[in-house]
């Protein structure tokens, strides 16, 4: 039967509680049906996993798929079939990382997610949010100064589309929306891998970051906003977003708009030890490259400044290329300055919650989706097993062992 599997004498993670227990999981049509001691199905495949600990699937909530390469002002002129070919295997690596779920910061779009949900390729769960919203000049503007004409035609690749003024932006997140958006992105902040901007800028006035979170919030969907600095984080959160993506630069004052505003942060550390270690490798140019320096070092300390008051931080990763390997080592990044289930939780439940997914994906609970990670070694006492794959017994979507 697809999507039906008993796991027995297994050591079951509850990422909540941050508590084992001693039982079998049953998995039925692709959800979590019964858990407890000694279970019994007949004619269900049963998969003995003594000496192992079950948890949920792992989430990773800032990914780009489509990012075949960092040079990403080359993909818009990059076939789409050729960076949809890309995608799928770069999907099928991350599910093989024991990523069952992902959220994709620009670039996927519903081709891609339908695609996997009908299983014509193999990959995780994709929520997505089509093309990152930015002004001109912005995160999203991938034209260097000489340039001028700019192509946001949807059938090319891509990550951004560029909007200015309120009636504008609006008309692009109605569109974002109505091709199926999880959530829709915007570019609050300079960037490193942008040509022409500053990462210590601002982007979008307040009136149209604002009339962006009222289209989102208008269709029960919420605004994630790339941000480094604590003027841009601020700003964005004073503003309704929801989900700031980086952070890198953030202050105590963000720490208590997080916490008043029930935002989360995002942070992605992996992606800049990454761009500076092998960025030209992979394709981002030689000006971009110069401009990782100014958010690497500040990663941690914001990471730690966002735990220390208890910001409720999610699991990202945001690389690029051929740098997609790396996905895993954010575990032993994030290890320096927090406990392994404060990280666990950040792949899991605190993904849930920010992915409006709560009792689906992120636990080990009656009727959430049965993807689950089996692994040998305990997490909570190394987290270094969930930053090598070598230590996944078993990877399990919807029920089926991949």
């Amino acid at each position: 039967m697809t999507g039906s599997l008993l796991l027995r004498n297994a050591r079951l993670l509850d990422p909540l509680s941050g508590e084992y227990t001693e039982g079998d999981l049953r998995t039925a049509d692709g959800r979590i049906v019964e858990v407890g001691p000694n279970l019994v199905a007949a004619e269900v495949r049963s998969v003995d996993v003594r000496g192992a600990v079950v948890m949920p699937g792992l989430v990773d909530a800032h990914v780009h798929v489509t990012a075949s390469t960092a040079d990403l002002g080359s993909l818009p002129s990059s076939s789409p079939s050729y960076v949809a070919a890309h995608s799928a295997r770069t999907m099928s690596r991350m599910l093989d990382r024991g990523f069952t779920t992902v959220r994709d910061a620009s670039g996927a779009d519903f081709g891609l997610a339908d695609a996997q949900a009908e299983g014509l390729f193999r990959g995780p769960r994709l929520l997505f949010c089509g093309r990152a919203l930015s002004q001109t000049g912005g995160h999203g503007d991938s034209r260097t100064r000489g340039a001028n004409a700019r192509d946001d035609h949807p059938c090319c690749a891509g990550l951004g589309r560029v909007a200015d003024g309120v009636d504008a932006v609006r008309a692009a997140a109605r569109d974002e929306l109505r091709k199926g958006a999880h959530h829709i992105k915007v570019m609050a902040s300079g960037g490193v891998a942008s040509p022409t901007d500053r990462i210590d800028s601002t982007q979008y006035s307040a009136d149209e970051l604002c009339a962006i979170v009222e289209e989102a919030s208008a269709a029960n969907r919420y605004v994630a906003a790339h941000a480094y600095t604590a003027r841009a984080v601020n700003r964005a959160l004073e503003l309704g977003v929801r989900s700031i993506e980086h952070g890198n630069l953030l202050d105590d004052r963000s720490v208590s708009l997080f916490l008043s505003q029930e935002a989360f942060l995002v942070p992605t550390l992996v992606t800049y030890w990454a761009l500076k270690e092998e960025g030209r490798e992979h394709g981002l140019p030689e000006s971009s490259w110069r401009k990782v320096d100014d958010v690497l070092g500040a990663g941690l300390t914001a990471l730690e400044r966002a735990a220390r008051g208890g910001v409720k931080l999610v699991y990202g990763t945001d690389l690029l290329g051929g740098m997609h390997r790396h996905q895993n080592h954010e575990f032993r990044l994030r290890a320096e300055v927090q406990s392994p289930l404060e990280v666990i939780r950040s792949a899991t439940s605190t993904a849930a919650e920010l992915l409006n997914l709560p009792g689906e994906i992120g636990t080990l609970s009656v009727g959430a989706y049965a993807d689950l990670l089996v692994v040998d070694g305990d997490p909570l006492a190394d987290i270094g097993v969930l930053a090598e794959p070598k230590h996944f017994r078993h990877i399990i979507q919807g029920g089926d062992l991949i």
